[in-house]
């Protein structure tokens, strides 16, 4: 995982400032304690973190949103990512940045495509991330009484969340069809 803190608050809180009303969050793959941190400020009910074997572990639909710090997805985990990831709920990922592997980009955006309505790249810093949404949007469905109230932040702001997924012109247009926005 990325040991910096413009990838732990934007991992963390685009997501969590995304859906309605988390209560139920996995955290997996390798988390720092501020990762932990951030999650902590949104005072969320119930917070699990560990491995993709948790996914396994549940065996109903009762999961908000996940966060994925350093796992790759592919048919396998994202099916078992819809075996308890709710009706409306979220995933996010980090990825390849176009100019460094348009293929994998595209490639992480079209499976979750599959699956979800919405697929859209973010970036930040040097990363690059996906939000897959089962029905909220990242930008048109921001939830501003949590992302400004938010404080003790070194990146993420609401300003920031919004710009996170804009791309230059022919980045968007090379995405265009394979994002779901």
């Amino acid at each position: 995982m990325k040991n910096n803190q413009a990838f732990n608050e934007m991992m963390v809180h685009t997501p969590i400032c995304t859906h309605k009303e988390p209560e139920n969050i996995l955290v997996i793959g390798t988390v720092n304690d501020e990762l932990k941190k951030e999650v902590e400020k949104h005072n969320i009910k119930n917070v699990e973190y560990g491995d993709t074997s948790i996914l396994t572990s549940k065996d109903e639909k009762n999961i908000d949103l996940i966060i994925f710090t350093d796992v790759n997805l592919d048919e396998l985990l994202l099916a078992n990512i819809q075996k308890v990831l709710k009706d409306d709920g979220l995933i996010t990922f980090s990825t390849e940045s176009f100019s460094s592997n348009e293929e994998k980009l595209k490639a992480d955006l079209s499976l979750v495509g599959e699956k979800f309505w919405i697929a859209m790249p973010f970036k930040f810093g040097h990363e690059t991330a996906v939000l897959a949404s089962k029905k909220y949007h990242p930008t048109a469905d921001i939830i501003l009484q949590r992302s400004d109230l938010l404080v003790d932040l070194d990146y993420y702001s609401t300003e920031i969340h919004h710009a996170s997924f804009v791309f230059p012109a022919a980045q968007y247009r090379a995405l265009t069809g394979i994002a779901k926005r």
